[in-house]
């Protein structure tokens, strides 16, 4: 899946976003994310976060701005062109979906979603 998206976002003309990247962008939410929280949730260091961070937003990914709970935090958030990638990237997912359902059939990838969901459960707390 990875493979197939980060293929079809260089294809798209993001071609200067790495894996690094994607992964780390993949868990700044809705309303942004503190770069403590997502070196948490990466399990990176903070300083390979905010390096990850830096990139992103000089390529113009993400923006960092003010967190209105706490005067002294800042909040990543996706900026228009990270959110143009984040079209291309789910469209991709559904693409890899489909293929996969043609291959094992509705009930079959019904259950491996199910099972790979459960599986992140105990994997991956922050998903």
């Amino acid at each position: 899946m990875e493979v197939e998206v980060m293929k079809a976002v260089a294809e798209a003309g993001f071609d200067d976003l790495t894996v690094a990247q994607g992964r780390l962008a993949a868990r700044i939410g809705p309303d942004g994310t503190r770069l403590t929280d997502l070196a948490e949730q990466a399990q990176v260091t903070k300083q390979t976060a905010g390096f990850l961070v830096d990139q992103l937003e000089r390529a113009g990914y993400v923006t960092r701005t003010p967190d209105p709970s706490d005067a002294r935090a800042r909040l990543v958030r996706m900026a228009p062109r990270g959110e143009a990638v984040v079209v291309v990237a789910r469209e991709a997912e559904a693409r890899v979906e489909a293929e996969w359902t043609r291959h094992l059939g509705k009930r079959a990838t019904a259950q491996l979603r199910s099972a790979l969901t459960s599986l992140r459960e105990i994997t991956d707390p922050y998903a």
